[in-house]
């Protein structure tokens, strides 16, 4: 199961997430075009390894294992797929 970045990422976009990333499956990224327009920052489902060091360095806990996305949140698991699935059309 990949992580998902989930609400309390929206508006902040801190990336010390981006920064720990093994695989950079974080995106966007400050240097990218769209950083600025983006909500939030967005996990490559395709590409996590499910390493765990997002979830240490993330300020604001907002990345959870997909299997533990609370109730409120589920919908974080498509918003997060979706972004790639835009990105890659």
């Amino acid at each position: 199961m990949t992580y998902v970045i989930n609400e309390p990422c929206i508006g902040t976009k801190d990336s010390s997430c981006v920064e720990v990333c093994p695989v950079d499956c974080i995106h966007p990224t400050p240097d990218e075009p769209g950083f600025a327009e983006a909500e939030m920052l967005y996990i490559d489902p395709a590409e996590c390894i499910d390493c765990d060091a997002c979830v240490e360095a993330c300020p604001v806990d907002a990345i959870t294992a997909g299997d533990q996305v609370p109730p409120e949140w589920e919908k974080y698991i498509q918003i997060n797929a979706a972004y790639y699935e835009q990105v890659s059309s």
